[in-house]
This record gives C-alpha cells, structure tokens and sequence, in this order.
C-alpha cells in the first residue's frame, strides 16, 4: 500500500518550475532560494546587505545608536572569522575565552569532553570513561580533592586491553596501553586499581585523555573522599579462568613467580579473589589452597591464605585460632565481635556453627570467664541497637546510669556498663560519651581504666574505642602490631586483609595523625620480601 500523496509524480518533489533545486542549476534561477536578480547573496535588501559592507549600517545589524554592539571603530568591523581564526585583538576576538569563564562560572560543562581542573588532573573523556566512580563522593560520581603525600612508587600493573580507567585523575589510565610490564597472562591495559604501584608523580604519559594537561606533574595521591574509603576494589572485567591460569604458570616447574602472584592478587577484591577456588579446579583438577601451601611459606604465605578467604570465613577461622590451645587472644575477640555490624555478627555465628560444629557463645564460654565473658557473649548476639537517631534525654539518662555504676559508688556495676555499651546504638552512644564527660568531667575511657582491670577493662576499652572513632581503634591496633621487639603477624595480617575494601583509607589518616608517620613507612621498615610487598598492595600507599 503507498502511502498518501508520496512520492507525488506531477509538480511534486523535487519542485521543478522555479522550485528547488532544478535539474543541472544550482541555486535555482527564477523565483528559487536564494533569489538570483544580482547574483548570491542577494544584493538589494537581501542578507547581507551589501551597501557599506559588512556589517550593514542603515538601519541594519547591528542596530547603530543605542544599539547592539554599537557602532565599529573606522576601518569597519573586521570579517568573520578574522584571518588565522579567532585570536588576540580588539573587539569580539575573544569571544570563546569569555564564553568558557562564563560556562565556567555557571558550572556548565560536557561530560563527554575532556575537562582540566587547576591542579591538572583531567576528568573523565572519550577516551578515559569512568564507569566505575572510583572513590566516588556521597552522592557522586567525581573524584575528591587529592591530598598530598600518598604517593605510590613503581610502576603500574597492566591489566586487561582497552579497559577504561576507573580512576581518571591517576596518571597513565586515559584508556590507551598501560606501561610495558605486562602481567603474565593478560595483555598490556591499565590497571583500575589504586592499591598498585606507579602513581607517582612526573610528567603525565602522553594518552587519551590527557592531551596538552597544564600541569604535567601529577598529585602523587590517589583521591581521598568521604565515598569508597577502601584500597582494594573490583578490577572491571576480571575473568577467574584467566587468572587461575596466571597462578597455575606462576607456580609450575622449577620455582614460584611470587612477584606475578603479588601482582594478580594485589588487584582483586575479595569476590574476585575467592571464585579463583572453584575456576582452579574445575581447569586443573586441583586445589589451589593445597598448591599454594606448597609452594609458599611463612608470613607470606598465611597473607595469601588470609586473602583467599570470604570475610566472614576470615572472621571464624580467626576467632577460632585466638580461642584454641593454651591461652586466648583476647584482643582479636574483642576486636571482631566490636567492630562488625549485626548483620555481619549473624552470618560468623552460622559459618562458624558449620566450620566447626558448635556454636560461638559455647566456644566463648568455654574458654573465658566472669564479666569478660559475660561481655563477649554479649557482643556475639549481634543484637545491637543500629538506629542512627539519638533521643537526648535517653544519652543523659545512660551517662547517669554509668556514672552510678562507677564512679559514684564503692565498687563498680559491671552489669550496668555491659548493659549499656553492648545494646545501644553507636551514635546514640557517641552522645552518651558526650554526656558523661560534661556530666562527671571525666572521659567515660579514663573511668574504666579506673572501675575495672584485666581484660574486661581493656575489653570494655576497646569497645569504647571502637565506637568512637572505628578507623582510629584500628590504627592504634596496627601501630601496637609493629611496636616493639618483633611484629604480631596475625594481628597485622587479619586487620590489612579485613579493613582493605573497608576503610583502609581512613586508617591511614588517622595513623598519620596520631603517629606523625605514614602507615606504609612502618610497614616497610618492620616486613620484608614478598610478605612486605603484598601488605603495601594491601595499605594502598605511602601516606
């Protein structure tokens, strides 16, 4: 069925007699657009009047008194565009300066062009999509501010081909090939990762996406923000096939490529780390637990066993192992059961159920006793209150109740504390430490340390801690780890693997401000060989 009227045969489209275009005549003659009496453009009245030139004067464009701009200096204004395009020189030469200040000022700007800030680092191009957000901002997708002093030394860990940079304002990933070290088993690509090596500063490589930056040296930190506050994230499009085969070479014949293990694992998160498992053996036949074991050993292989590991996986073999044997870690209890969330509490009481075929509470209370005990049993419920809204009243009410539990009368009511700290919301406790110490003018820390001993103070203490600032507890954990004759491994090991897609960021700034010393100095100054490389992936940089 043809549709009504088209194509029309008769007088139709193309228009022949004076309509446009005719055949062989372009523009058309009699009657056609543009007009012809005098030639194109048009003469008389036509656009652009021609008497006076360009622009026209009587009564054309611009309009002269009072008009829009008005009236050009003698000489005429100049054509449009000047010779050599536009550039310095009176009048609107700089009419593209004034219109970027004006989209500047307005906050206008085109996500799909490449766009510099002050300090040099470009935002993400055609060339350099960021998909990912990396340490995006609450509620955003840009990068944050950089600070200075979190540098990363070395160079870059290639990835895959062509795999858009998730971190734009890292310099070398506008998207094109990465550094010519390519990590067995995959092609040259950047890597998405800001826990590897190669982020220091110099001039920016010469990709996509960084085209004429005006400031060829780069912050020497990754973006700090208040988004992502982990080290670790997803690589985009990482394959567990390919990777086991990268362990599978790394470990075959004659030696072990340790350093093609650190770098595969030191860009995976977890749950690109764990499916390696089942990949492994469903290519191999075998189990890469066993294989590993095998060829690694020490510190460094207990690092690459811990990251092998759900979370909560982690979490139980951790509580296990400071249970077990003759004498109890009470510091990695306490650690565990007062730094996870409910949710996080529940699935270590169920896994751990399974792994071992007993529950948590009867493993607590087999091994510990009085109100210590009574605290950890506590915490293992996961039955905390996780309410973020405070009711006033309620904190001053509580900082009463701890106050005459403790330090308005002989002895201490443990219960009370327990009671207290064990149930309520953080935030609602936050306030409630504010309360006692306006209250008793006594931080609540000061009078445990002052009510109790053992290790229900220093429990009590950590749970304290803990609630009050989580990065700062962890910190001081770290610190304590390395401080002294010897490292406690375990504790640094656990804490590096455990708060790396966490809050590893924010453990790093706090340490820095308590210790006046990076995180990753220490690190290096108290590890070595393959264990020490592993945990700086792990910490992310040197600040």
């Amino acid at each position: 069925m043809s549709y009504p009227g088209y194509p029309p045969q008769s007088g139709g489209y193309p228009p022949q007699g004076g309509g446009y275009p005719q055949p062989g005549n372009y523009p058309p003659q009699a009657g056609g657009y543009p007009p012809q009496s005098g030639g194109y453009p048009p003469q008389a009245g036509g656009y652009p009047p021609q008497a006076g030139g360009y622009p026209p004067q009587a009564g054309g464009y611009p309009a002269q008194p009072g008009g829009f701009p008005q009236q050009p200096a003698a000489g005429g204004y100049p054509a449009m565009p000047p010779a050599g395009g536009w550039g310095g020189g009176a009048g609107f030469s700089n009419i593209p300066a004034m219109a970027n200040q004006i989209s500047a000022a307005m906050g206008a700007f085109n996500p799909n062009q490449a766009m510099f800030t002050s300090g040099g680092c470009p935002q993400p191009s055609p060339q350099a999509p960021n998909p990912y957000g990396m340490y995006p901002q609450q509620g955003g997708q840009g990068p944050q501010p950089q600070g200075p002093g979190m540098g990363y030394p070395g160079q870059p860990m290639p990835g895959y081909p062509g795999a858009p940079s998730p971190n734009p304002s890292m310099p070398g990933f506008g998207g094109g090939p990465a550094p010519n070290q390519p990590m067995p088993g995959y092609p040259q690509a950047p890597s998405p990762n800001p826990s590897m090596p190669g982020f220091g500063g110099g001039p920016v490589p010469n990709q996509p996406g960084y085209p004429g930056a005006p400031n060829p040296s780069m912050p020497i930190a990754p973006p700090i923000n208040r988004g992502f506050r982990g080290t670790i994230m997803d690589f985009p499009g990482a394959d567990p096939l390919k990777d086991v085969e990268v362990l599978r070479k790394a470990m075959k014949g004659f030696g072990t490529d340790e350093q093609a293990i650190i770098d595969l694992l030191g860009s995976r998160s977890n749950r690109q780390r764990v499916p390696m498992l089942m990949s492994f053996k469903t290519a191999y036949g075998k189990d890469l637990i066993k294989d590993l074991k095998s060829e690694l050993s020490g510190n460094f292989e207990k690092l690459v066993l811990a990251m092998m590991k759900t979370p909560t996986q982690l979490d139980v073999f951790e509580l296990k192992e400071a249970i077990k044997g003759a004498g109890t870690d009470e510091g990695c209890l306490i650690e565990i059961l007062s730094s996870r969330s409910n949710e996080e509490i529940k699935a270590i009481n169920q896994c751990y159920k399974t792994e071992y075929k007993k529950t948590l509470e009867d493993a607590i209370s087999g091994d510990t006793s009085g109100h210590f005990r009574r605290l950890l049993i506590s915490l293992a419920q996961g039955n905390r209150d996780e309410r973020e809204t405070v009711d006033i009243s309620l904190a001053k009410q509580d900082a009463q109740a701890l106050y005459a539990a403790g330090e308005n009368k002989v002895g201490t009511d443990e219960s009370k504390f327990n009671a207290i700290l064990c149930a309520r919301s953080r935030t609602h406790l936050k306030a409630v430490f504010y309360e006692y110490q306006q209250m008793c003018g006594r931080d609540i820390e000061k009078s445990i340390d002052r009510e109790m001993s053992g290790d229900l103070e220093s429990g009590m203490v950590a749970v304290v801690k803990c609630i009050r600032n989580t990065p700062l507890y962890f910190a001081e954990r770290l610190n304590k780890s390395m401080k002294g004759a010897g490292t406690k491994d375990k504790t640094l090991i656990r804490i590096m693997v455990t708060r790396s897609e966490v809050d590893m960021l924010d453990i790093r700034e706090e340490y820095a401000k308590k210790y006046g010393k990076s995180l990753y100095t220490d690190i290096s100054g108290d590890t070595s060989g393959d264990y020490k490389k592993l945990l700086l992936k792990l910490c992310g940089g040197s600040s």
